[in-house]
């Protein structure tokens, strides 16, 4: 028997699309809520964002699209919104990320409408730099704010230029602090009754990321330096190259540099005067690194890793991302599910009373249109006179499967 979810009966509708909102909302769904997600007509763009393509759709879309109703709905037109309007009637929160100002220009903005006529509804608006200040409703996508707040100044050499992290860290993080955002209104809301809105910018989560080296420039006036990928203020801590591969060591505290020391026959090392203390240790990294490149040269990667970490040394073999999603460990937990063309990652947050899941993959462009609009008390008549005018939309799996050919 599938146990109930730690958010089962709570109702999201979903108005956003790309990376920070559809994810925020997946994982709600993970944990139970019913989320419907409404598209236009043409679809969430990151259908578009491959190849991989699968049934349609990217790899991109379905990663955090799963667990969700989909519907199509032309919210430019006066009966779109009506839908919309009659979906709000029993929703409990709203995730929307359209250009600052859509909301209000349909009749639908929080302070102006929404506020009065759902005072319990949480609602959530995700933009790029905020709605107003001088940046006020600019767009933002990831690639920008990394670029914007600094981020890409801080990884790489000392030489390289500036350059964007591989995954779409300020989306990811935008979604995360969304979804936190979210509980902790609903949280508030059964003390007083009332939603509110909760504000995210994807600039507020890039600027999040910058500890501690935001820290040490407002409080110290210390500009970070880039050091590869060593670590500013603990050593031994980056990666050395065996005989198999990198391996990352982490021994930034005295007892696990000691133990490193002792694990590769030189445990003098712990006892020298250069090495004696963290502190000791960064003013002489290149020092320290020579030496422990050295001792790990002949090494394999994987024995290494595991021998250190039995050892009490964090460590680990720098793998590939299909070495990592074959891990035995990442197995162990769970963070890879199903089978197939519908392997994912799974649920990164574990409750041991009520655990979330993997639910299913998302269906093709408006797959549950006509099934929401009838629980909306849409007579079959009027449900095809709006999937016939253009006002809502339902694309059939056969239909997607041709276009994936």
């Amino acid at each position: 028997m599938t146990m109930a979810g730690a958010l089962d009966g709570l109702r999201v509708i979903d108005l956003s699309r790309v990376v920070a909102g559809p994810l925020c909302t997946r994982m709600l769904a993970d944990h139970g809520a019913t989320v419907v997600k409404v598209e236009p007509p043409a679809g969430d763009e990151l259908r578009t964002y491959g190849p991989p393509f699968g049934e349609g759709t990217s790899g991109y879309f379905d990663g955090i699209n799963r667990g969700k109703r989909h519907i199509c709905l032309d919210l430019s037109r006066a009966a779109g919104r009506d839908v919309l309007r009659r979906l709000l009637d029993d929703a409990d929160v709203v995730v929307e990320n359209f250009k600052a100002g859509t909301m209000e220009r349909w009749g639908l903005g929080y302070e102006s409408s929404l506020v009065r006529d759902h005072p319990g509804l949480v609602y959530c608006r995700i933009t790029g730099f905020g709605t107003d200040g001088p940046l006020g409703g600019a767009p933002g996508y990831d690639a920008l704010l990394q670029a914007f707040s600094g981020l890409m100044t801080l990884s790489g050499g000392p030489d390289d230029p500036p350059v964007r992290i591989g995954v779409p860290v300020v989306d990811l993080t935008a979604a995360t602090l969304a979804f936190s955002g979210i509980l902790l209104a609903l949280h508030e809301r059964t003390a007083s009754g009332r939603g509110q809105m909760v504000d995210i910018a994807l600039l507020d989560a890039a600027l999040s990321l910058l500890h501690p080296h935001a820290q040490n420039w407002l409080a110290h006036g210390a500009a970070p330096k880039r050091l590869g990928d060593a670590h500013a203020q603990a050593a031994p801590y980056q990666t050395f190259q065996t005989r198999t591969g990198p391996v990352l060591l982490a021994a930034n505290n005295d007892r696990q540099f000691a133990a490193l020391a002792a694990r590769l026959g030189r445990p003098d090392l712990a006892d020298d005067p250069r090495f004696a203390s963290n502190g000791d240790r960064v003013a002489h990294r290149a020092e320290l690194a020579e030496i422990l490149s050295g001792l790990v040269a002949g090494a394999d990667r994987a024995s290494l890793a595991d021998d250190l970490i039995r050892a009490g040394v964090p460590a680990a073999p720098v793998n590939t991302l299909p070495e990592a999603l074959a891990e035995a460990q990442v197995l162990h937990r769970g963070l890879v599910t199903g089978a197939g063309r519908h392997r994912e990652l799974g649920v990164s947050i574990a409750l041991s009373r009520t655990p979330g899941r993997a639910h299913t993959p998302p269906g093709p462009r408006g797959t549950d249109t006509a099934a929401v609009l009838g629980e909306l008390g849409y007579s079959a008549a009027r449900t095809a006179e709006l999937l016939r005018d253009g006002t809502a939309y339902q694309r059939t799996a056969c239909e997607e499967g041709r276009t994936a050919q």
